[in-house]
């Protein structure tokens, strides 16, 4: 029986095109638009203009202080999907196939615990870590680890399952590759757009994340961002959609990146 499979034409995908942009594009320029009132029914600069202005200093140092925490967050987390979760994805996929469907578990099950939840549980840890390594923000990354690892699971996994993990594996060890040769320049050229996913979606949970820093009494650009909202509501705006902007941005790069190591393997 011969079946036939159903394409979109031309016309449908721009109109499916222009639905999700205008849904996704007219928020995001009502919220610029917003960010140049001045109060007097025009639009200026001085919000804009106001974020660096040196009179304003002690109004927003709590934001620069919030933005220098959450930059180092996302380093961090970035830094243990990169190095932990995914060389651990790799060789439970290389060694140890059978427990994949455990691990798969263990790394979905963040996802359906609420942040609230996971904050009581890690209190008393965090009591610990504090006494041991002090309270800097820093310290949140491990509990940023967790939040990230449902999501940059299935992006690393997606590029897994895409290549022939175990044949790259064994020819590289055959030609007296060591282990980290093998998962440094090897594997992860070939799994570069799962890894790129999967540190973008870390560094948007991070720079969103708000209740596991508040409840921990942590401070970053979200903390900051109440904070100062308090003060000067286009500021908090403003920042906000930046961060926005940052992370469309980031994920162009992504998709950039991405296309050219495929076109670079397929040469």
């Amino acid at each position: 029986m011969k079946t036939t499979s159903f394409y979109p034409s031309a016309v449908t995908r721009w109109i499916i095109g222009i639905i999700v942009g205008a849904f996704v594009l007219i928020p995001l320029a009502m919220t610029l638009e917003y960010t140049f009132r001045d109060g007097s029914g025009g639009h200026s600069l001085k919000h804009w203009a106001g974020l660096f202005d040196p009179a304003n200093t002690s109004t927003y140092r709590p934001l620069w202080t919030g933005l220098t925490n959450s930059l180092v967050l996302m380093v961090a987390t970035v830094l243990i999907v990169l190095f932990l979760t995914a060389p651990t994805m790799i060789f439970i996929n290389l060694k140890y196939p059978k427990l994949r469907r455990i691990f798969e578990f263990i790394a979905l099950l963040p996802i359906t615990i609420p942040a609230i939840v996971l904050v009581v549980g890690l209190a008393p840890i965090y009591m610990v870590i504090g006494r041991t390594v002090g309270t800097n923000t820093w310290t949140l990354c491990f509990v940023y680890g967790i939040l990230v690892m449902p999501f940059a699971f299935r992006a690393i996994q997606a590029s897994i399952d895409s290549i022939n993990m175990t044949t790259l594996a064994e020819a590289a060890r055959s030609l007296g590759a060591s282990w980290p040769t093998v998962i440094l320049r090897v594997l992860a050229p070939n799994l570069r757009t799962g890894l790129l996913a999967g540190s973008l979606i870390s560094v948007a949970v991070v720079l969103g994340e708000y209740t596991v820093a508040s409840l921990l009494n942590r401070q970053n650009l979200q903390t900051a961002l109440i904070i100062v909202n308090q003060s000067d509501a286009y500021i908090a705006v403003i920042c906000s959609l930046v961060a926005l902007i940052f992370c469309f941005v980031l994920l162009l790069l992504i998709g950039r990146l991405g296309h050219v190591g495929s076109a670079r393997k397929e040469h």
